[in-house]
C-alpha cells in the first residue's frame, strides 16, 4: 500500500470568476457580452455568498483541504485603491476554511484581471510587474495562517489566452464568429496554438516577484500551477516533443525551480508527431471538453514536473473530468489516483491531491462541461452533492486505503 506523507492534502479546487458571480470589475466580465457564442458568467453559482456552505460540504464529506482564489479585480477595482471590504471578505473565507478543518490553498491570480490592468496593456505593459507586485503586497495582509499560496494559475494557459487575444484582434468578423474557449476543444477545432514565450517570460518575472514578497511577508509555501498536456512522442519524434513541450510547459516548470512546490494540473494526454500536437481522438469516452479519456495523464505529468523543476515537492492542484456521468468521474479519479500513487511509490514527493472541481461551474464561456463533485441548480443555487464527493471523502478519510480492492 502506498504510504502518503503525514498531512497529505485531500481536497477540491475552484476559481473565483467561475463560482462567485458578478465579478463586474474584471476584464472577463467586460469581454463576455461582446463575444458571439460566449455564455455570460452572470451570478455564476453565487459562491461569493455561499462559500461557507460549499466548504462545509467538502469538510463533512471527509476532505481536509480547499483551494480557492482571491479576485484581484475585487480587491483592487481601481489602480492603487484597495477595497478593505473585499479583503475582509476573503479573510473570512480563510477563517471559515480553518474553522472547518480545511487547509486553505489560496490562489492569487486565476486567469482574470482588473479591467484597468488589461486596458493599460496587460502583461505586455511597461508597468505590469510593478502592478502585480503591488497587488500581491496588498493580498499578503490577509494571508496570516495560510500555509499554501499559488501565485499564478496555469501561466502557460494565461500566456496562451493572451496570444489568442492578440490573434483575435487580427481576425475578420467572419472568422471570429464563435467564441473558442481555451479549455473546451472538439473535433471541429484545431489544436490550440502555442503560447508566446515572451509573455511566458514576463509571467515568470511576475511569479518570482510574488515569491519574494510572500517569503518576506508570510510563512506560506509558495509556487505556481502549470497545466500539463502529458505530451508523449510518436516514434522518432522525441526532438519535436522537446521543442513543443518547451514553449507549452517547460519554460514554466523551469521557472519554478527554487519554489516551495509545483502545482501540477492535468486532465488528459496527447501525442506529438513530426507536425506537432496530434488532436484528441474522438470516441465514446471523449469528455465534455473534447479531451480523450486518459486517467494515466496525471502520472505522466507528475513525473515530468518532478524532473524538470529539479525535484521540488508536487501538489496536484487540479485533476478531473468533464462528464455528466458521475460513475465515470469516480472511475476516472480512481484510476488517476492509482497512477499518482505509483509515482509516490517511485519516490516522488507528492504533498496532496486537489480535485477539479468542487462544484459544477462556469467553464470560461460555457456552462455545459461539468467537472464538479457537487451539482448546482443555477436557478435556486441549491447544492446537490454527487456520489463522487462521498467517494472521494472516503478515500481521504482512509488515507487512500479505500482504493484497495476497488475497481
Amino acid at each position: 500500500m502506498t504510504e502518503l506523507i503525514p498531512g497529505f492534502l485531500w481536497g477540491a479546487s475552484t476559481a473565483p470568476h467561475q463560482i462567485e458571480g458578478n465579478n463586474v470589475n474584471s476584464d472577463w466580465w467586460a469581454h463576455e457580452p461582446h463575444m458571439p457564442g460566449m455564455a455570460r458568467s452572470g451570478d455564476a453559482i453565487d459562491s461569493y455568498h455561499r462559500y461557507a456552505e460549499d466548504m462545509r460540504l467538502l469538510a463533512d464529506a471527509g476532505l481536509n483541504s480547499y483551494r480557492f482564489g482571491i479576485e484581484w479585480a475585487r480587491i483592487e477595482p481601481a489602480e492603487g485603491h484597495a477595497s478593505r471590504a473585499e479583503l475582509a471578505h476573503y479573510r473570512r473565507m480563510i477563517d471559515t476554511a480553518l474553522g472547518l478543518g480545511l487547509t486553505p490553498v489560496v490562489t492569487l491570480h486565476h486567469f482574470t484581471h482588473p479591467r484597468w490592468f488589461t486596458e493599460g496593456g496587460g502583461w505586455t505593459g511597461d508597468r505590469a510587474i510593478d502592478r502585480f507586485r503591488a497587488y500581491v503586497e496588498t493580498a499578503t495582509r490577509i494571508l496570516d495562517g495560510v500555509e499554501w499560496v499559488c501565485t499564478i494559475n496555469e501561466p502557460n494557459m494565461l500566456a496562451l489566452m493572451a496570444t489568442m487575444g492578440q490573434a483575435q484582434q487580427e481576425r475578420s468578423e467572419e472568422d471570429a464568429a464563435r467564441w473558442m474557449s481555451p479549455t473546451v476543444e472538439g473535433a471541429a477545432r484545431p489544436v490550440l496554438p502555442s503560447p508566446d514565450p515572451k509573455i511566458g517570460r514576463r509571467l515568470a518575472e511576475a511569479h518570482q516577484a510574488a515569491r519574494e514578497i510572500l517569503k518576506e511577508r508570510t510563512d506560506a509555501k509558495s509556487g505556481w500551477t502549470v497545466a500539463s498536456q502529458a505530451l508523449t512522442p510518436t516514434p522518432g519524434n522525441e526532438e519535436k516533443l522537446r521543442e513543443v513541450r518547451y514553449v507549452r510547459e517547460d519554460l514554466y516548470l523551469e521557472a519554478a525551480r527554487g519554489d516551495d512546490f509545483i502545482g501540477v494540473q492535468s486532465y488528459s494526454s496527447q501525442a506529438v508527431d513530426e507536425n506537432g500536437i496530434v488532436p484528441h481522438p474522438q470516441g465514446p469516452d471523449t469528455t465534455l471538453t473534447g479531451n480523450a479519456y486518459r486517467p494515466d495523464a496525471i502520472g505522466i505529468a507528475v513525473r515530468h514536473a518532478w524532473e524538470t523543476t529539479g525535484r521540488i515537492p508536487v501538489l496536484i492542484t487540479e485533476n478531473g473530468i468533464a462528464t455528466a456521468d458521475d460513475a465515470q468521474r469516480i472511475a476516472y479519479t480512481s484510476a488517476a489516483l492509482r497512477h499518482l500513487f505509483d509515482a509516490v511509490d517511485d519516490g516522488i514527493d507528492v504533498r496532496g491531491y486537489l480535485h477539479w472541481s468542487a462544484l459544477d461551474n462556469y467553464e470560461w464561456g460555457h456552462w455545459e462541461p461539468t467537472f464538479g463533485l457537487i451539482a448546482v441548480d443555477r436557478e435556486t443555487f441549491e447544492r446537490h452533492p454527487k456520489p463522487s464527493l462521498g467517494w472521494l471523502g472516503e478515500v481521504a478519510r482512509s488515507g487512500g486505503k479505500a482504493l484497495e480492492g476497488s475497481a
